[in-house]
């Protein structure tokens, strides 16, 4: 690397996080902030990073109103579940395949918010014994596809079902929605973040990894987040039906 940039050396390790080699060398050695590939890098990159951090909290406001409530009512737990599986199979398609965290560490934080709305949904239904299964399960199945122990085989599979898998929990989601005639603890601004975020994955995944089937299954995933956005907006006055 060469040494007539002006960056502080201690800065140096933190820019080539979001512009690796070399980019770096091209924006803050060459000063060339023109290079359209290395603006795509960085941009994918933010975005990626924004993405996980906003992940850290993207469903707190969902598990906050069930908590609030005491209730579930209105959130279909196949659906719970199916997304689980989707998010989880993603975060261990990526750990396996040593893409960078960039591009799927938001699973990991998704995938333990989700687990306690599952966990929520089975408390407050009076099944106490069943969410501490769940959840116990849930854990053991995760610590087998993050081991080296799993086949590249089952990831793929598993990657290859995410499209499938999201489309069906999402359609469990709209279907149930319709039949309440309302959208009853789900979280707006939960719905509405993973809709955006998934947007963004769109874009993230092209830059990042390259991988089909992971760019297949955001663009997927942005059209059913999307239904589920609509149906908030629809449904956003309207009064769920009575049993």
């Amino acid at each position: 690397m060469s040494n007539s940039t002006v960056i502080p050396a201690f800065l140096v390790s933190w820019l080539q996080i979001i512009a690796p080699q070399p980019c770096y060398d091209e924006l803050f050695v060459n000063f060339n902030f023109f290079h359209v590939a290395c603006l795509k890098v960085i941009i994918s990159k933010c975005l990626g990073f924004a993405l996980i951090a906003g992940s850290c909290i993207v469903k707190l406001p969902q598990v906050i109103k069930i908590i609030s409530a005491k209730s579930a009512e209105g959130i279909s737990m196949p659906a719970v579940t199916l997304e689980i599986v989707a998010i989880t199979s993603s975060l261990a398609y990526g750990y396996a395949n040593g893409f960078p965290f960039s591009a799927y560490g938001e699973a990991v934080f998704l995938a333990i918010q989700t687990g306690l709305i599952a966990f929520f949904v089975l408390l407050f239904a009076g099944k106490s014994m069943q969410a501490v299964t769940y959840i116990a399960v849930y854990g053991g199945c995760v610590a087998y596809l993050l081991s080296s122990a799993v086949p590249m085989s089952l990831l793929q599979t598993l990657q290859a079902s995410v499209s499938g898998i999201v489309a069906i929990s999402k359609m469990i989601q709209a279907y149930a929605n319709y039949t309440n005639g309302g959208t009853g603890q789900l979280s707006a601004i939960t719905v509405f973040l993973l809709f955006l975020g998934s947007i963004a994955r769109i874009f993230t995944s092209i830059q990042e990894t390259g991988d089909k089937l992971v760019i297949f299954s955001y663009i997927i995933s942005t059209l059913f987040n999307g239904l589920i956005a609509a149906q908030i907006v629809y449904y956003w006055n309207t009064k769920p039906k009575k049993e």
